[in-house]
């Protein structure tokens, strides 16, 4: 993927085993992509958690009920998601 965003150079310190590990995992995409779309992600999960915090202000906390049927639901999508993927993609187009 091509990005035709302006970047900006920039110093960050972090520990040489981590550096290490993180130069192993990036090799093809390069260290500054595999920075940046760390980043992204971080900033993005920062902004769910600001979510979670204000719609539990608003609502209040989810209860367990809600929390176990919320998990059910991932289950059954993920169990579809194997089985689609699993079927070689012969109804990848298909409506659920």
């Amino acid at each position: 993927m091509v990005s035709c965003t302006a970047t900006k150079k920039v110093t960050v310190t972090i520990p040489e085993d981590l550096l290490d590990e993180i130069r192993a995992e990036a090799a093809e995409r390069g260290l500054s992509a595999y920075v940046a779309e760390a980043l992204r992600f971080k900033r993005d999960r920062d902004r769910l958690l600001e979510l979670v915090d204000w719609l539990q202000e608003e609502h209040g906390p989810v209860t367990e009920d809600e929390r176990a049927t919320a998990l059910a639901e991932l289950d059954d999508l993920d169990a579809e998601h194997e089985r689609r993927r699993t079927a070689g993609g012969h109804d990848a187009g298909e409506a659920a």
